[in-house]
């Protein structure tokens, strides 16, 4: 049945590649290029255009569709998955081992590729493309064209607002910090390109996308105060009568230029990163363009008081239903239990909180060869039932009234085998590494990322991904600048949240990861990691004699200060299950 279905899939696939080859020769072009982002660059595509042309539903790739070749773009991450999901029809490449440019460089002729300037910034497409290619703005994208890329739209959409007591800080409060930033830069006019900086500046959210509560719109903020917010005036009903937003002039995106028009002042400062390359033309006809940095992100990245002490309560809530549910799925051994009955049922025991408010991103259950796949999303296709034999990998969050959460555990559920405990074990004592860095010293992610591999790399093994991703206060599961990865040099502050997730994987085998959040905390002089994330670690994947005395102390008190944190929410069977870990 699943090869049936995917040969239906591949065949439907097929017709719109050719579809959109008819529109690409029609409009004289020698391809079309076709990013994984909408318009509002979120995290979760609304259209998915990529997945719509290619079935490949990774969070990160780029096709290029040429009239006789197809190539897909993809990272480490999603090598494997992009392999079972596309079929034959497109020439997978993973980067960095090479690039758009660079394959494009190959061609006797230089290629007029078309794409839409909304999709694109101008960076990325100097990044990707370099001068490899004639690259034409098209003012109607081509995938919605041929007629298979349909925004989706969820129930009860409209904006709201958070109140201080959530947040932190008043809005006022955030746009004074903002003004003055542009008066020491000497900027007239800011462009917020960036929906999630949208949202913080204005204390507000949404449901445009099903993961994360960001309201798609963006922000112009003038060095006089003035504040124009572009977005569907539709979803404003429920903050348009609020004091603070009566301040605001609202628009409807395609009065972009319109607004521009009438502003004044010499200079605009965008955000060089998440600006399309549509926005940038429009504001280039008037204004000098400056370029920096979005300084939201840095402002949003440190959480205040409030907001941390916010998180700690919302991991509380999630690290029980997490809790309930390890202790469930060991107790039954995996027994006639699939991957998405798992999922199902983690999200069950989530949804018992009455803070809960949706999953933070796909959840990611995995069972034997499955749990290789970093970003494996279990269907009714590839659904698999897990076996008392598997590794079992389930990588989840919630997004709470409180705050984002964001964790993995790996499980077995029978004696594993010493070559698994070995390089669990490896990825725990990096684990441990991370969460243990003396940030006294080490003021960057790519100095701790080198902490976290060092076990796995004194027998020649390594992982894809980064070691750490920053993390939002109720808003994106990923958010930068801050991470931990080989090569972040973004300094560390108290208050950034970040994740703690080194890993292990075999193609086809089996894949392992452990993955708690983190903050930044100042005591005094000294600056250190905090866990939010507490749930069992699994310690039938542990080889003990592979830990020091100083791990294995770690891990003890951890499990204690789970076990202190959580019982209340547990029942007796849970409790005592949980005590023994200590």
């Amino acid at each position: 049945m699943e090869k049936i279905s995917k040969k239906i899939k591949i065949k439907s696939m097929n017709k719109y590649i050719n579809k959109l080859k008819d529109l690409i020769f029609s409009y004289n072009l020698d391809g079309y290029i076709v990013p994984k982002n909408d318009e509002y660059f979120s995290e979760y595509a609304n259209p998915d255009r990529l997945q719509k042309i290619s079935n490949f539903n990774g969070s990160a790739g780029l096709a290029i569709i040429l009239i006789n070749k197809n190539y897909l773009f993809v990272d480490g991450r999603y090598t494997i998955q992009a392999k079972k999901q596309v079929g034959t029809k497109f020439k997978i490449i993973q980067i960095p081992n090479s690039s758009p440019k660079e394959e494009l460089k190959k061609f006797k002729k230089k290629m007029n590729l078309g794409f839409d300037p909304k999709l694109f910034t101008n960076i990325s497409l100097a990044r990707n493309f370099g001068d490899s290619a004639n690259l034409l703005p098209i003012s109607v994208n081509l995938i919605d064209k041929i007629g298979i890329s349909k925004i989706k739209e969820f129930k009860n959409n409209y904006f709201y607002t958070l109140p201080e007591k959530i947040v932190g800080e008043t809005v006022n409060s955030k746009i004074n910090r903002l003004i003055n930033e542009l008066k020491n830069k000497k900027i007239d006019n800011i462009f917020i390109s960036a929906p999630e900086n949208v949202a913080w500046l204005l204390n507000i959210r949404g449901k445009d996308n099903p993961y994360s509560p960001i309201p798609n719109s963006n922000l112009i903020l003038t060095k006089n105060r003035e504040i124009y917010v572009f977005c569907n005036k539709k979803k404003i009903n429920k903050i348009i009568n609020k004091y603070i937003y009566k301040k605001f002039k609202f628009f409807d995106p395609n009065d972009f230029f319109k607004v521009i028009n009438n502003l004044s002042g010499n200079n605009f400062c965008i955000d060089y990163l998440t600006c399309s390359t549509y926005h940038q033309f429009l504001m280039s006809s008037k204004f000098k363009i400056k370029s920096y940095i979005d300084p939201c992100y840095t402002m949003k990245a440190i959480k205040n008081n409030i907001e941390i002490n916010n998180m700690i309560k919302a991991h509380e809530y999630d690290g029980a239903a997490l809790t309930k549910f390890l202790y469930w799925i060991k107790k039954n051994k995996a027994k006639n239990i699939t991957e998405l009955s798992a999922e199902k049922k983690l999200e069950i025991f989530r949804r018992k909180n009455k803070y809960y408010i949706s999953p933070s991103f796909n959840t990611i259950a995995g069972a034997g060869p499955n749990s290789a796949i970093i970003h494996y999303k279990a269907n009714k296709k590839t659904n698999r039932k897990i076996f008392k034999r598997d590794i079992f990998l389930c990588d989840s969050g919630g997004q709470y009234k409180y705050g984002t959460t964001d964790v993995t555990r790996t499980l077995c559920f029978d004696s594993p085998s010493k070559k698994i405990k070995d390089r669990f074990t490896r990825v725990l004592k990096g684990h441990i590494a991370v969460i243990n860095t003396n940030l006294n010293k080490i003021k960057t992610g790519k100095e701790i990322d080198i902490q976290a591999r060092k076990f796995l790399k004194k027998i020649n093994l390594d992982y894809s991904h980064g070691t750490g991703h920053g993390v939002g206060f109720y808003l994106n599961v990923h958010e930068g600048p801050q991470s931990i990865s080989k090569f972040n040099q973004v300094a560390l502050k108290p208050g950034m949240i970040l994740s703690n997730e080194p890993g292990y994987y075999e193609e086809n085998k089996f894949g392992i990861r452990i993955e708690n959040l983190i903050y930044i905390k100042k005591l005094k002089k000294n600056i250190f990691f905090e866990n939010l994330t507490f749930a069992p670690i699994d310690v039938d994947l542990i080889d003990f004699k592979l830990l020091s005395k100083n791990e294995k102390n770690y891990l003890n008190n951890y499990h204690s200060q789970t076990y202190n944190k959580l019982a209340k929410y547990l029942n007796e069977k849970e409790k005592k299950w949980l005590l023994n870990l200590i």
